[in-house]
């Protein structure tokens, strides 16, 4: 399962680069080797889901979304993102929920990692 949270000054080079590292990322194990293979490699599937609360600010005791982009941009954004991910990969394998709904949705995690990609950081 992938959040995706999308700031006021995201770009195609950033949705673009966040696509390849998600899709390259050495997470699973394999033959008793930690790291080994990325979600490609096990032909595993991706869950999607948009989050644009990732950007919330804490004003006082209330969240404050001034970070996130609007909700009609994003979702164009978010769409695009998702149509590269599937032409990146296979497309029956990615998955995603409905864009700007109330959604309850579980984790199982397996193993205690959770993973945090920004591309600001590259």
């Amino acid at each position: 399962m992938c959040l995706i949270g999308i700031t006021n000054d995201d770009t195609k080079a950033d949705s673009d680069w966040l696509c390849k590292k998600i899709l390259s990322c050495k997470l699973w194990s394999e033959s008793g080797k930690s790291w080994a293979k990325n979600v490609k490699e096990m032909n595993y599937e991706i869950l999607f889901v948009s989050q644009f609360t990732l950007y919330a600010v804490m004003k006082g005791t209330k969240p404050d979304f001034h970070k996130a982009m609007q909700s009609e941009q994003s979702k164009i954004f978010y769409e695009a993102f998702l149509k590269d991910a599937k032409s990146s990969y296979n497309p029956d394998m990615i998955k995603d929920g409905q864009f700007g709904a109330m959604m309850d949705v579980g984790l199982v995690n397996d193993g205690p990692v959770t993973i945090v990609l920004d591309s600001r950081d590259k």
